[in-house]
C-alpha cells in the first residue's frame, strides 16, 4: 500500500521491485522534470487530476477535492507492468491516458504553501521511470468549475509503452500478474469499485474486467484501502 511515510523513505531501485536501472530515473531527472511542469504552470491553484489509484489513494495533503471530466483523454491499460503490480518475468499492464475520448475522475487542490513537498512526493510515485508525460489541461469540474490540473498522460516514446490495448490482450497479463504492491486484478477491481462508488463509469473498461473475472473465475473484489 502506498503511504506518504512510504513514499518519502522509499528507494526507487528496490521498494517498487526491482526496475531496470536503465529505466530507473534519479533524483535529478525527477527534479528537472517537476522543474520544467512548475515552469509551464498556468494561473491559478495547482489541482490534480486522479484517473486511477489517486482517486482511492491519493497519498497527499490536499485542500479540496472534487469530481470531474477532462476532454481529449481516455483510460487505456497501455503501460507494461514491471514492477509494483508485475514483475519483469509476468508483467502486467497500468493505467495511463492516451488521446480521444473522455475521462471522468477526481481532482485534487493542494496548498500552495507546501506545493513543492507534495509534487515532489507525487513525481517519485508517478515518474519512477519517466513514463508518463506531465500535462496541464482544462478539466471541467461537476460543480461547473473550469480549473487548470496537472494530468500525467502516457508518453508512447517510453520503452514500456504498449500500443496493444485489446482486452484479450491485456486481460490474461492483469489476471496473473503481481508485485510488492499487490495483484495487477485487485488494481483493476478497486478501479472499478471506486469508479462505482462515485456514480462513474467507464466503458473502455466493460470487456477487460469480464475477461479478467472469466480468467480467474472471480466475482469481484472490495476496492483497497
Amino acid at each position: 500500500m502506498i503511504t506518504r511515510d512510504f513514499l518519502a523513505n522509499a528507494d526507487c531501485s528496490t521498494a517498487f521491485g526491482t526496475i531496470e536501472s536503465s529505466l530507473l530515473w534519479s533524483v535529478e531527472q525527477r527534479a528537472a522534470s517537476l522543474a520544467a511542469t512548475l515552469a509551464c504552470r498556468p494561473g491559478g491553484p495547482v489541482w490534480i487530476f486522479g484517473y486511477g489509484s489517486l482517486m482511492w489513494n491519493p497519498a497527499l495533503e490536499y485542500e479540496e477535492s472534487a469530481t470531474g471530466s477532462l476532454e481529449g483523454w481516455h483510460r487505456a491499460f497501455c503501460l507494461r507492468l514491471t514492477a509494483g503490480r508485475g514483475t519483469a518475468s509476468q508483467p502486467g499492464r497500468m493505467l495511463a491516458l492516451k488521446e480521444g475520448g473522455r475521462t471522468t475522475g477526481v481532482a485534487f487542490r493542494l496548498p500552495e504553501a507546501t506545493l513543492e513537498q507534495e509534487l515532489t512526493l507525487l513525481w517519485k510515485r508517478e515518474m519512477i521511470t519517466g513514463c508518463y508525460l506531465p500535462r496541464w489541461c482544462p478539466l471541467r469540474l461537476d460543480d461547473g468549475r473550469t480549473v487548470n490540473a496537472l494530468v500525467f498522460t502516457m508518453d508512447p516514446r517510453h520503452p514500456l509503452y504498449e500500443s496493444d490495448t485489446r482486452a484479450r490482450v491485456v486481460a490474461p497479463l492483469i489476471a496473473a500478474a503481481c508485485g510488492p504492491l499487490g495483484s495487477n486484478a485487485q488494481y483493476l477491481f478497486s478501479l472499478e469499485q471506486t469508479l462505482g462508488k462515485l456514480g462513474m463509469h467507464d466503458s473502455n473498461l466493460d470487456d477487460l474486467l469480464a475477461e479478467v473475472r472469466a480468467i480467474q473465475g472471480v466475482s469481484g473484489t472490495a476496492p483497497e484501502r
